[in-house]
């Protein structure tokens, strides 16, 4: 009988049962082995590179930004400061809703569209690891209630801060300029590793212009940061390197008399006064004004918008972007180019019947007084203003000389003065005219060039300017705002030189005090056009010329009346002025747009800031005063003929134009005979 087949083979099993083990032993040994092997990778070959990591998850790199530099006036007045304050600011990467956090933020401090706009904006020109403000200047109550609750905002901190800060508030705003915050276009043109933390930069004026040298250099310290983000300690600090303190040649002083002056007045306009022996500005004024606090931190919309729209332009800085027709101010220089190139002696004389006309063209070019001047030398022309005497100096010089001859003295190009935003003006030549007119040059053009209209533009600061060189008998300097610069540290401080720029030069030197004797009668004596508003009472001589600048132009018998005439097309005021004039100390150029005659609103504004600098802030030697000058009625007019002011009265007769300047001139591109060019005159 055969037995049953066994169920199990217990030796199979044991067999198989050996074999997984060894599998499993063996799969668990190569695994150990490769864990072991990358531990060893990890804790050897890669050591220093996660000991970095892990270093960073605690310790931070944080820029320190530096402290600005002052800005001073001459004197040590402070124009530019820093003043401590809390700023709200927050690192991207550690907050895990930004959108909610900032929602939750505005419950505790007030945050405007502004502020979250700008936060986002440097969010995108920052790294997220970086501290970006989200609102500066928080008021202590603000920064209590944040306190309370800062736990429940990672990522979030307040940070102490300088703010810029301009005590002055818009008093030499334009020189002085103004901070904000910094953009990503402004950002691309700095060294960002040094602007690392910085979160405002120049915008305008000094600020801007000489940013380089009020930054200074970025600090930086190492800190221990817990896991919430927050500084545990410092490290190691390399502190920051302040920026340079600045002090301006500006006489903050005499700012606030050109301002007042021009702002008592009633009209815009703009002051400048240099020291004509080395080109300081002592005043820089434009009115009206702004104040540029409002700027530093960021301005609302809505005062930007005040500002944009307010028909004054508070913004536009007249000194050196305001380009006006120079008028009777540009007389004194033609005078100069007819001696140099031997047009007229100072002898030489011409009879006047009060209108000029062209060989060959019967239109008239009239003068302000309606009868004429009668008998007219070079000294009497600048005395009394006598538009007759410069058509026809115009028009024998020529546009070709003239155009060389004003260039010497800085007219149609920048004066090269620190400060951004300086316009050339514009001084027109037979070249210029083809280029952007493509028609020819003609004669009548010429000859209202010889009285400061047509085409020619110049800004206050070329008009201050070219007055310092006739000063100073044709030796000319750069126009410039920084007298020196001081070291925060060492206080070592280093005063500027001043920049000598090419001199201009006359066939005979006895021509400048030719010109210059005709520019002080303008103030002293009884015809001079300034006489009455000016030199009268005066205790020093002043060397000065008036001028009105129409503001369009009339036709040939058109009467110009001010009272018919909406205030923007009236006539700009001008003077231009230099004292003593034995020994000049300070040149001044003033315009006051819409003022209408230069010897009635613009020429009292410049003896005010003479007086100021001359008798109060800066005395000239006693030598260099004299009695006052005593009143002298004007003359009675003739019974049958009534003339007008001088430099710019009420003339009765239609045909004649009420303003000294105001000579019934021919649009630019209407000359007197558009079929004859001027060839040569």
């Amino acid at each position: 009988m055969y037995g049953r087949p066994a169920i199990k083979d217990r030796h199979l099993e044991q067999r198989l049962f050996t074999a997984r083990v060894v599998v499993a032993v063996l799969g668990l040994a190569v695994l150990m082995m490769l864990l072991v092997g990358r531990l060893f990778y990890l804790q050897v070959f890669s050591y220093e590179h996660f000991k970095t990591l892990s270093t960073n998850n605690r310790v931070r790199l944080v820029p320190i930004p530096p402290p600005r530099g002052l800005i001073y006036d001459r004197n040590g007045v402070l124009l530019a400061e820093n003043l401590p304050t809390y700023s709200l600011e927050v690192t991207p990467e550690q907050v895990p809703n930004m959108k909610d956090t900032l929602k939750r933020l505005a419950k505790i401090v007030k945050l405007t569209p502004e502020d979250i706009q700008d936060f986002n904006d440097a969010r995108k020109q920052s790294r997220s690891f970086q501290s970006i403000p989200l609102r500066f200047d928080l008021s202590p109550e603000e920064v209590a209630r944040f306190a309370v609750d800062r736990y429940r905002f990672p990522g979030v901190d307040i940070e102490a801060r300088l703010k810029r800060y301009y005590p002055m508030g818009g008093t030499a705003v334009f020189a002085i300029g103004y901070v904000g915050r910094i953009d990503e276009a402004e950002l691309r043109k700095v060294d960002a590793d040094n602007y690392t933390g910085t979160s405002h930069i120049g915008k305008t004026g000094i600020e801007k212009f000489y940013e380089t040298q009020l930054h200074g250099r970025v600090g930086y310290q190492k800190v221990e940061i817990n896991a919430q983000g927050r500084v545990v300690r410092v490290l190691d600090r390399t502190p920051p390197v302040p920026g340079e303190n600045l002090y301006l040649t500006l006489d903050v002083r005499l700012q606030r008399v050109a301002e007042e002056a021009l702002k008592k007045e009633g009209f815009n306009g703009a002051v400048v006064a240099i020291d004509p022996r080395s080109g300081e500005v002592l005043a820089l004024a434009s009115e009206p004004t702004y104040n540029p606090n409002l700027f530093v931190n960021g301005i609302s919309s809505k005062e930007y918008h005040a500002l944009r729209t307010d028909k004054n332009r508070p913004l536009y800085n007249r000194a050196l972007a305001g380009q006006y027709p120079p008028g009777s101010t540009i007389k004194p220089f033609m005078a100069l180019a007819g001696l140099h190139y031997g047009v007229v002696t100072p002898g030489y004389t011409m009879m006047t019947h009060g209108y000029y006309t062209l060989p060959g063209d019967p239109r008239k070019y009239r003068d302000w007084k309606r009868g004429g001047h009668g008998l007219v030398d070079l000294d009497k022309a600048i005395t009394e203003s006598v538009d007759v005497y410069f058509y026809d100096l115009a028009y024998h010089l020529g546009i070709d000389r003239i155009y060389d001859f004003l260039t010497q003295f800085g007219f149609g190009r920048d004066t090269g003065i620190d400060e951004p935003g300086e316009l050339s003006g514009l001084l027109p030549s037979r070249e210029w005219k083809r280029r952007t007119k493509h028609m020819p040059w003609f004669p009548g053009e010429t000859v209202i060039t010889g009285i400061g209209q047509g085409y020619m533009l110049t800004t206050p600061l070329q008009l201050a300017s070219g007055a310092a060189t006739i000063a100073m008998k044709g030796q000319r300097f750069v126009p410039h705002l920084l007298h020196a610069v001081q070291n925060p540290m060492s206080h070592k401080t280093v005063t500027v030189t001043p920049t000598p720029e090419k001199p201009v030069t006359l066939r005979h030197q006895s021509y400048w005090r030719d010109v210059i004797t005709a520019m002080e009668h303008v103030t002293d004596h009884t015809n001079g056009t300034a006489y009455w508003h000016v030199g009268l009472g005066s205790r020093f001589l002043i060397a000065g010329k008036t001028g009105t600048a129409q503001v369009f132009g009339l036709k040939e018998d058109e009467k110009y009346d001010a009272k018919k005439i909406v205030r923007r097309l009236r006539d700009h005021s001008l003077f231009i002025a230099f004292a003593p004039a034995n020994d000049p100390r300070i040149a001044v150029a003033v315009i006051a747009e819409n003022a209408g005659h230069g010897s009635t609103v613009a020429a009292p504004i410049a003896r005010k800031v003479m007086d100021a600098w001359l008798l109060d802030l800066d005395p000239v030697p006693p030598s260099d005063l004299r009695p006052p000058l005593k009143y002298h009625p004007p003359p009675k007019p003739k019974p049958a003929v009534q003339e007008a002011a001088q430099d710019g009265g009420t003339a009765t007769d239609p045909a004649t134009p009420a303003a000294e300047p105001a000579t019934p001139t021919p649009a630019p591109a209407s000359p007197p005979n558009p079929e004859a060019s001027d060839n040569g005159q």
